[in-house]
Formats: C-alpha cells, sequence, structure tokens
C-alpha cells in the first residue's frame, strides 16, 4: 500500500510526572490561582500556573489533554524542566500514524515534515518512509532551538497529590500535553511535499490528515483558522480528484474550542471517507448529536453509537471510527468491507495498539500474535459488547460483534490492554493506522 499523510509531525518529550513533582512546582505557584483555573480551566497555557491547572485536571479526573502553549516564556521554562530528563521519540497524529503505517507492512508512506531537522528526521521509520527533499531539507535545517516539541506527561494511576487545599488520588492513568508548534498549528506544507503529492496522487492508495485540532482561532499574522482550514480544504479536493479511489481519513483530535470543533467536522466530512475521533472528541459535537456528554465520556457503548449516527447523518460523513481506551466502533452507512472483513482490520488495530501500550515501539509484523499473547481483553469492553449483543440486532463475531443499528453497519471490538503501560501516548493514532492499512489491504483484496 502506498499512503500520503499530512499534517502533523513533530517530536515528543515523554515524561512520567509523579505526585511529589507536581507538588514541588505547585510550591513555586499561587496555588489560589492554580485552583481557580483548574475550576475554570483556560484551555491554553499562558503561564506556568495555566500549565499546572491543565495537568492537574486531567490527573484528577484521570483523562487526557492536550493545550497549546501560547507564550515563548513558559514553552522555555518548560523545555529547562523537562527536555533532558525526557524520552524523546516521534510526536503528531500524523508523525506517529506514518511510523506505524511504515512498520507495519505498508510499500510506501510519504509524511509532510514542514521544518525537518537531523534530530526530528532520525526518529522516523527506515522501512517505508520517504521524506521528500529530506537530504536537502536538513543540510539548511534550522537550529534545534525552533524544533517542534512537545511536551507529554504520562502519569499514573494512584498516585496522590496533596498541597494545601488540592488533594485527590489519581483514578486511572493518562497523559497530559503542553504544545507549543506554530508550523504544525498553521497546518503547513513542506513544498517538496505538496509538489509530490501533485505528481504522485495518482499512484496512491489512501491519505491519512490530522492536526487539525491545534489550528488556532487567531494567528500573530491576523488570519484565522478558517483560512488556514479552506486552504487545506483546497489541498484534499485537488488530490481527491486526481484519485477518485483513494481512501482518504481524517483523525480528529481533540479540540480546546467547541465551535471550531463543529467547524472542522462539517467542513471536512465532505472531504473525506471516514473519521476517527475519542470518546472525548466525540462528547465535543453535542450540538450536532444532541447525545448526554456525561454518558459518551463514561463510555456507555448505546450513547457512543447514538451520538456517532446522528453525527453520521447530520453530515456528508459516510463512516466513523470512535476509539476509547476499552473499546473499537465502527459504524457506517455506506459499506465497503464485509463485517467479517471490518472486524479483522479492527483486530488488527488494537492488536497493534496493545503492543505499542506494552513495549513502546512496534516490530516485525509477524510477530504480533505472539507478543499480543500477554494483553488482557478489557472487561469493561467485553461488557459494552455483550450489551450491544442483548439489546441490538448485533450477533457475537470472535471477540467482537456485528450488527446494523438504524440501517447504519456497526462492528465493536473490545480493546487489549497492558497491565504496566509503558505509555498511553498515541494509542488511538495506533488503531487508526493500523486499521486504516488492514483496511486497505482487505479492500484491495
Amino acid at each position: 500500500m502506498k499512503i500520503l499523510c499530512a499534517y502533523n509531525a513533530n517530536i515528543d518529550a515523554l515524561y512520567s510526572i509523579t505526585a511529589d513533582e507536581v507538588c514541588a512546582m505547585l510550591s513555586s505557584e499561587d496555588t489560589t490561582e492554580v485552583m481557580e483555573k483548574i475550576t475554570n480551566p483556560p484551555g491554553l497555557i499562558n503561564s506556568m500556573s495555566d500549565f499546572l491547572a491543565g495537568l492537574l485536571l486531567c490527573m484528577k479526573e484521570g483523562t487526557g489533554a492536550e493545550w497549546l502553549i501560547h507564550g515563548p516564556e513558559v514553552f522555555k521554562l518548560l523545555k529547562d524542566q523537562f527536555i533532558h530528563r525526557a524520552k524523546l521519540r516521534m510526536g503528531g497524529n500524523m508523525g506517529i500514524m506514518a511510523n506505524v503505517l511504515s512498520e507495519m507492512g505498508a510499500e510506501l508512506v510519504v509524511p509532510n515534515v514542514v521544518n525537518p531537522t537531523p534530530r526530528q528526521l532520525s526518529f522516523f521509520s527506515k522501512k517505508a518512509i520517504y521524506i521528500p527533499g529530506s537530504a536537502s531539507c536538513s543540510k539548511e535545517a534550522k537550529c534545534e532551538d525552533d524544533e517542534p516539541i512537545h511536551f507529554v506527561l504520562d502519569f499514573k494511576k494512584g498516585e496522590h497529590v496533596e498541597y494545601g487545599d488540592i488533594v485527590f488520588t489519581v483514578p486511572r492513568e493518562n497523559r497530559f500535553i503542553a504544545t507549543y508548534d506554530i508550523m504544525n498549528m498553521s497546518l503547513l506544507v513542506n513544498p517538496y511535499f505538496e509538489d509530490y503529492a501533485i505528481k504522485h496522487a495518482g499512484e496512491m492508495d489512501g491519505l491519512l490528515i490530522s492536526g487539525f485540532h491545534m489550528m488556532l482561532e487567531k494567528y500573530p499574522d491576523g488570519s484565522t483558522f478558517m483560512d488556514k482550514l479552506n486552504k487545506v480544504l483546497g489541498q484534499l479536493q485537488k488530490w481527491g480528484s486526481m484519485n477518485t479511489n483513494m481512501s482518504i481519513h481524517g483523525e480528529f483530535g481533540h479540540f480546546t474550542n467547541k465551535d471550531m470543533a463543529l467547524h472542522v467536522f462539517s467542513r471536512l466530512s465532505p472531504f473525506v471517507s471516514s473519521i476517527g475521533m475519542n470518546e472525548d472528541e466525540l462528547s465535543m459535537l453535542n450540538s450536532v448529536h444532541e447525545v448526554h456528554a456525561a454518558k459518551i465520556l463514561e463510555m456507555d457503548v448505546f450513547s457512543i453509537l447514538e451520538a456517532a449516527k446522528r453525527s453520521l447523518l447530520a453530515s456528508s460523513l459516510r463512516k466513523m471510527v470512535v476509539h476509547t481506551r476499552e473499546y473499537v466502533l465502527h459504524i457506517s452507512r455506506q459499506i465497503d468491507l464485509d463485517p467479517g472483513s471490518q472486524l479483522e482490520a479492527m483486530s488488527f488495530g488494537v492488536t497493534c495498539a496493545g503492543i505499542f501500550a506494552s513495549v513502546g515501539q512496534l516490530h516485525d509484523r509477524n510477530k504480533l500474535g505472539s507478543m499480543s499473547s500477554t494483553l488482557k481483553e478489557s472487561d469493561f469492553g467485553r461488557a459494552q459488547t455483550e450489551r450491544l449483543i442483548e439489546t441490538a440486532a448485533a450477533v457475537r463475531s470472535g471477540r467482537g460483534a456485528v450488527g446494523t443499528y438504524d440501517d447504519h453497519q456497526v462492528c465493536i471490538l473490545p480493546t487489549l490492554l497492558s497491565d504496566d503501560p509503558v505509555s498511553t501516548v498515541g494509542l488511538g493514532d495506533t488503531v487508526t493506522a493500523s486499521m486504516f492499512l488492514r483496511e486497505l489491504e482487505l479492500r484491495q483484496k
């Protein structure tokens, strides 16, 4: 399979943060201000108190989020604090997905890398990745101070935070991401990549796109997210018109602005074959589907199914994939794979994600079976699958179930979990990329 990938690739600085370290950071801040921001989250980072509020909010709820850093001074403080202690690796939805595709058997993967540096290029898979113009880009690369680095703070279940009036125990593992990355925030395209896409779109089997959640409402130059989005939609229309058989999947991402999320969803839907998101992101489309957000966040299968179905009906979208920690749900109103093949693709996706969580990387595709033997099926995911079988037109198929829901094809599969995950970052991207690859392979057959 030959696949184009756009738009966002960066370097992730992964760090497992402890309650003691958080308390030490709180000692340098006005805790009253931090608590106020936990109650009324700013959703972006202009100060260290903003950063701590976002981190503590995620730790307290056991949820994940990504907040954008708007102040270069805060970025420098975080870099001084974490960069030398963190594990650096490929980051960005598109960057992670490109590596998964390469490692899992794609013939050719062509990612958009806006500002390649030798360090960033070193994190790409060596199997099937081709970065147009990378030779000349690496020689002309800017200094490492300009690299797009995202701080990913993992936290573990059971960590107990106690500092003044801030007292709680983390209910489950997750992560908080602080991002400073103006190039990817603008959805910029490397001219070498754009030239390659125009010349070779007709040869490609698929296109994976992501990074829309990183856009800003307004940019320093006076432009808006709508200006950036219109440019992207023009590119998608051009590339898609050159190859109507090319499957295009958009990965949604965590928006900090609900209105922006709604606008992107409605505008993007006519240009893609499918959109993927997690339960947090689906809940942000509440004004589209009108399903109670709390039930979606609880991963209630019927709430997620109804929200996804209504979102499809309200847009030009043909199918959605909702990947939660506990299960993956696929719903389609225009069937392009039989249910058995769709479940096979989903199984490949959750297996890859489970192994990625367990060891932090993917290796030989032929070893997936043996490597996944130590993983356990989600109890909650299995229970939700049983609920769907018992109360809807669905039948058991292997570990999952298939059926229909208001004339839509539905497939559900519990995830595979690790007792001691190396990282929770990139699991949704891993599910998406590996599932997309397997769908392309099965569709070709």
